[in-house]
């Protein structure tokens, strides 16, 4: 995802900044901007990362980040819902292509392929994860795990927070909870409760960012903090119902999950978007 990344933001880091600037006057605008910014980079991280720093800069108020923090959380949906494709027939071409792209000295063909043998590892790293979950299921303590995490939807939150965190990806945490699902080895509603955690865990990127920054860079990241951990208290509650809703949308679980996450984050986003103002006063009276 890192390689990736590299590549796609190589591409267009520098429009992402003109965009960001130009097209965040009111927080529908940058909820837009930041939806599509992130789909396109295919991370939520590097959008807040650049955001944290236009806003450092100066370029960005504080108020016109939320709008942009509320799109990167729709925007990073787009990746689960990726890595749920079947495109096994296209990995090894998507590979070699870019692998061979990446001996070029010229931008466009190296970014086009980091951009693509990223990509390509993305879903080798997926087969990964699906072929390790059952002979890792093997040992006692993490079937004992497994088990508490079943139970325990307290304890999903907390390890894909953890986990999500130490990655700094999201999107590889719920890829990881996908891989346990197919194995019958984790149930939706403990699946639902990691991706839940993995939103609060995703915002310890922008708040390393924004460390030695001026005072509205760490109310960005701060806010980036508080929306999640608001969206996760509201989604907790309703976990087992949020199952039974992805459950009558699809069949297959990888693909449960991947629509729970874009449902949770769809809808914090949109109900917290009439309340940015308010918001946005409430950061600033906390972090003083």
């Amino acid at each position: 995802m890192t390689v990736m990344r590299t590549g796609l933001l190589n591409l267009t880091e520098d429009r992402t900044k003109g965009f960001l600037q130009h097209f965040t006057d009111h927080p529908i605008k940058g909820m837009m901007i930041g939806a599509v910014l992130t789909a396109l980079l295919q991370s939520s991280s590097a959008v807040m990362v650049i955001t944290v720093g236009l806003v450092a800069a100066g370029y960005l108020s504080f108020y016109q980040s939320i709008g942009i923090m509320l799109g990167s959380n729709i925007g990073t949906t787009l990746t689960t819902e990726l890595i749920t494709l079947d495109i096994s027939n296209y990995v090894f071409p998507l590979l070699i292509i870019g692998f061979l792209l990446l001996f070029s000295k010229k931008k466009l063909p190296f970014s086009i392929g980091s951009s693509i043998f990223g990509l390509g590892c993305l879903f080798v790293a997926m087969g990964g994860f699906e072929s390790l979950a059952l002979p890792l299921s093997l040992f006692p303590n993490v079937q004992e795990f497994l088990m508490h995490t079943n139970d325990r939807h307290l304890i999903g939150v907390f390890l894909g927070t953890v986990i999500t965190a130490l990655i700094h990806s999201s999107s590889a945490t719920v890829g990881i909870s996908m891989s346990f699902l197919n194995n019958g080895l984790l149930s939706l509603p403990a699946g639902i409760a990691i991706m839940l955690g993995a939103n609060i865990g995703t915002c310890i990127t922008a708040y390393m960012a924004s460390i030695g920054g001026i005072k509205e860079a760490k109310l960005t990241a701060y806010a980036h903090i508080w929306l999640n951990v608001f969206g996760v208290l509201a989604f907790f509650p309703l976990i087992p119902l949020l199952g039974k809703v992805v459950e009558f949308l699809a069949v297959s679980a990888d693909v449960q999950l991947a629509h729970s996450s874009v449902i949770f984050n769809i809808v914090c986003s949109f109900v917290a978007l009439p309340f940015v103002k308010p918001f946005s006063r409430f950061v600033e009276r906390l972090h003083r």
